[in-house]
């Protein structure tokens, strides 16, 4: 586990940007943030646990949703300051990443001088996070 977490140049926080890519279509379906205890926990239990900022703790993805992202492999950038987690995403909603209820976090488009969704939601928000 030491050579996968000091493998990692790790930013001034101890965090890394990690992205979440769909093992088959590879669709990015979210980015998110790891410290070392995530990713060390996303190793061992091969499942995307994160790094909220926002809360200040680790989020195993899906503990509130339902979508669990199962990871296939773990990849590392060239600078090795990215991971990046080859997933399929499973759960009540499979093919749901994003909180919004859409399959990625990556559903608008700059078109025209404004940004347009068009990726529709899946599922209703509000019945997935009560």
């Amino acid at each position: 586990m030491d050579t996968l977490l000091d493998s990692i140049r790790w930013d001034a926080q101890g965090l890394v940007p990690a992205i979440a890519q769909e093992q088959g279509s590879n669709d990015v379906l979210m980015v998110a943030w790891m410290n070392r205890e995530a990713l060390a926990e996303t190793a061992r239990r091969g499942e995307a646990v994160y790094f909220s900022r926002s809360r200040g703790r680790l989020w195993h993805k899906g503990e509130e949703s339902g979508h669990v992202q199962k990871v296939h492999e773990i990849r590392l950038d060239c600078d090795a300051d990215v991971v990046l987690l080859k997933v399929t995403q499973l759960g009540h909603d499979p093919g749901i990443a994003c909180h919004t209820g859409r399959h990625s976090c990556f559903f608008r488009v700059w078109n025209n001088g404004a940004w347009q969704a068009v990726d529709p939601v899946l599922k209703d928000p509000q019945s997935i996070y009560k």
